[in-house]
């Protein structure tokens, strides 16, 4: 049942953890605007898992698919990739507010933001999730 809405929301999802991380930028400084993927030729530890997380969110959010026919274990990867996406919005935060050169320029790009707009779209497909799990539970009552 690949036609759910749940499965819309999380392709969704997926797409925003995966696909656009390529056309939106995380910030700018004085060498020009610095995407997500340009982390993993920093040195640091800390930057290097922001693109990991990323590419972890999309891949389970795309498993979460798949995983129609049980309904309990796909509510509960859903919940993971928020709580990975909650993780990944977190370190950005802690990236953004550490990041050298703050005086002169600062300006955030939207990238910051795809993780909030997963943690959304997960949200919404974890509520229809619940509500066919629901549904299924009452109709099995009147058996």
């Amino acid at each position: 049942m690949i036609q759910r809405i749940q499965s819309i929301y999380l392709l969704l999802a997926s797409l925003v953890s995966g696909g656009l991380i390529f056309v939106f930028d995380l910030w700018e400084n004085l060498k020009g605007k610095v995407y997500i993927l340009d982390l993993f030729l920093r040195e640091s530890i800390l930057l290097k898992i922001v693109p990991v997380l990323f590419l972890l969110s999309a891949v389970t959010s795309l498993i979460d698919i798949f995983l129609f026919k049980k309904r309990q274990l796909q509510f509960v990867i859903g919940r993971l990739v928020i709580l990975i996406n909650l993780i990944l919005l977190g370190l950005l935060v802690y990236v953004s507010l550490t990041l050298p050169g703050e005086v002169s320029i600062s300006e955030k790009g939207i990238g910051m933001f795809l993780p909030i707009l997963a943690i959304l779209l997960v949200v919404l497909a974890n509520k229809a999730i619940k509500k066919d799990e629901d549904l299924v539970k009452s109709v099995d009552r009147l058996r």
